[in-house]
């Protein structure tokens, strides 16, 4: 049984690693507000509550944490300037704070996740968005950390998109849901838009493999080994369902998803990211 900081834990890939890891682990969740978790199932949780980051450095620095799992973040697709603080304080101030505290804690493995929106298009540093930019600058200062703090092992998991049976965010694929359920047509930018999308499940798995395996520090890009057409998987839908999708295509412009070639994480494929897996997603 591990000892294991998440952060994060209330988004759509912390609460399935919130979910999946305390069965077998004790698991420490940072909390800025008193909140009860709301699933029963969860066990073995201690809650740690913080006002500000002092407070919080203090907290952290009297714990005993094997291994942290970093996934708290705050993504705007478009920005305005009222949202600038926020972007800073989720993707960079607050995670410092833990990286200053992993000597402390005698960490041994920091893992966290980073967007593929860094490299848009696969040019390096053509950022996609203010995101991109903030999540960039925090894989700099984890370098600086990395140099500095050689007992500990960090791994960079990059991901394009997600998908899963839980997920509430406002995706392509719970659009499509959405509209499906009330018999809506759905406008899509082109019949030739293609995704790697990726099972949170197989996310978890790959999150897995890094706890119980001794692997050095590294960089990886979780990707699906296929990307999908929005027309494919909507062909797919209306061919097994009386009830048909409805969709305006825009376009029949070919967009696509290049990422960029990386290290392959040993004993890790997505095996529930195929396309009959997005579809019943849809589905349900």
């Amino acid at each position: 049984m591990h000892k294991i900081l998440l952060t994060g834990y209330s988004g759509f890939i912390g609460s399935e690693i919130l979910n999946q890891l305390s069965k077998n682990n004790t698991i420490y969740i940072t909390q800025r507000n008193k909140k009860k978790i709301k699933n029963k199932n969860i066990q073995n949780i201690k809650q740690i509550y913080f006002k500000n980051y002092d407070n919080l450095n203090y907290k952290l620095s009297k714990l005993k944490i094997d291994i942290v799992i970093h996934c708290a973040t705050h993504y705007i697709k478009k920005h305005t300037l009222k949202d600038i603080k926020k972007l800073s304080d989720s993707n960079i101030l607050f995670g410092n704070v833990i990286l200053e505290n992993l000597k402390a804690m005698k960490v041994k493995k920091f893992i966290y996740f980073n967007t593929v929106w860094e490299n848009y298009d696969s040019i390096k540093k053509n950022y996609f968005n203010l995101y991109a930019v903030y999540k960039s600058i925090f894989k700099e200062i984890i370098s600086y950390y990395k140099k500095n703090l050689t007992s500990v092992k960090f791994y960079n998991l990059s991901i394009s998109d997600t998908f899963g049976s839980i997920d509430k965010r406002k995706k392509i694929n719970n659009i499509f849901k959405l509209n499906y359920k009330k018999n809506k047509n759905t406008k899509i930018l082109s019949k030739n838009l293609y995704l790697n999308l990726l099972n949170v499940e197989d996310i978890i798995e790959a999150v897995k493999i890094l706890i119980n395996k001794n692997y050095k520090s590294d960089e990886y890009i979780l990707k699906n080994s296929k990307n999908f057409s929005l027309k494919e998987i909507v062909d797919r839908i209306n061919k097994s369902s009386k009830e048909k999708i409805k969709v305006k295509w825009v376009s029949n412009k070919t967009i696509k998803e290049k990422l960029f070639k990386s290290n392959r994480l040993k004993n890790w494929k997505p095996r529930k990211s195929n396309i009959r897996d997005i579809v019943n997603t849809i589905k349900k």
